[in-house]
């Protein structure tokens, strides 16, 4: 059987997941980890890897890591502002690319790895977990068929203890995060709503509150697509008690839908009220198996550099229409 040999750059918290979901995997093989210090790397091989043969290449040079492993693929889990660069490099040594999220934090960097992409001709997905769910998938469907009349407005809101549990981390410095709550657990949701309703931003005004911190901690979002869809999001980070959701409204029904996690849908129609049990097939996967099973041919991938271009170019106008109190639109390139 074929395994794909994959390395995971950034060996942080959030890397324990992908890397206890490929150890589990008959597909694949954690052949190498990385990170700035050999110390990090073992500890996290100690905490998520324990008893692993063979044991992983332990590196602090990406580089190195490319040219001696051989990786096929990875999955790269690392401060937000390091996606273009460390992404770029992964790419031209040949690895398929799991680029946890945000993809980048400038549209003008999104343009550039999509470039970069199609000359490697790889596999490059983003690590949401909603497009992964059979719920979202579903709600796309609705959408893109028409099945409940024209869609013309969503709400979504997402709050969290975002503020307290990240002081001191790398997420409340902007060199490292590109932003805050927004472009951190905010992300979820935005990617959900650019996901779904698959069109261009046409103009954004927002509000953020630091909250006495370096980065946006609440924030609320209006936005204007192409097509005439509005949309309105809320992200709070100062909130002891996590939850979130996504309204959507179409001219004949409704879906209520949890635009974080993507664990459950609710699906209402003119003619039928609430529907109960709607059509729904599939279990939901780990955007990293959805990974795996992409570059083995088994499936489409979920994400793309696209929807990190959709989103890249939403969040430069939220952040600029923030600074200037104005109304912005996402940048020509």
């Amino acid at each position: 059987m074929v395994k794909v040999r994959t390395a995971i750059l950034g060996c942080g918290g959030m890397a324990g997941g992908h890397a206890r979901r490929l150890r589990e995997s008959p597909d694949a093989d954690v052949i190498a980890l990385c990170d700035v210090s050999e110390d990090i790397v073992q500890g996290f091989y100690d905490r998520n890897l324990p008893g692993l043969e063979p044991v992983p290449g332990v590196y602090t040079d990406a580089a190195k890591m490319y040219a001696e492993a051989k990786p096929d693929a990875v999955v790269i889990v690392t401060p937000h502002t390091q996606h273009f660069q460390q992404g770029k490099q992964a790419l031209e040594a040949g690895c398929h690319v799991l680029m946890e999220k945000p993809m980048v934090t400038d549209s003008g960097q999104a343009h550039q790895l999509k470039e970069v992409v199609e000359r490697a001709g790889k596999i490059f997905v983003i690590g949401y977990n909603t497009p992964c769910t059979p719920e979202l998938q579903y709600l796309r469907r609705l959408i893109r068929d028409g099945q409940l009349g024209r869609l013309e407005l969503i709400s979504g809101w997402l709050v969290q203890d975002w503020k307290r549990l990240t002081v001191g981390k790398w997420r409340q410095n902007p060199a490292l995060s590109g932003g805050g709550q927004m472009y951190d657990s905010g992300a979820h949701l935005f990617n959900s709503l650019v996901w779904t309703v698959e069109q261009p931003v046409s103009e954004v005004f927002a509000f953020v509150d630091n909250v006495g911190t370096p980065v946006d901690i609440n924030g609320t979002v209006n936005i204007r697509f192409a097509n005439g869809i509005f949309a309105t999001i809320m992200i709070g980070g100062n909130c002891s008690n996590d939850a979130a959701s996504m309204t959507y409204a179409f001219e004949d029904g409704r879906v209520d839908v949890d635009g974080w996690g993507g664990s459950w849908i609710k699906v209402f129609s003119r003619e039928d009220g609430e529907i109960k049990y709607p059509p729904i097939t599939g279990k939901a996967q780990r955007p990293v198996d959805n990974f795996i099973d992409a570059i083995l041919g088994r499936s489409e991938p979920m994400t793309s550099v696209v929807n990190g271009i959709n989103q890249s170019e939403l969040m430069d106008a939220v952040y600029e229409s923030a600074k200037t109190g104005q109304p912005a639109r996402p940048k020509a390139v």
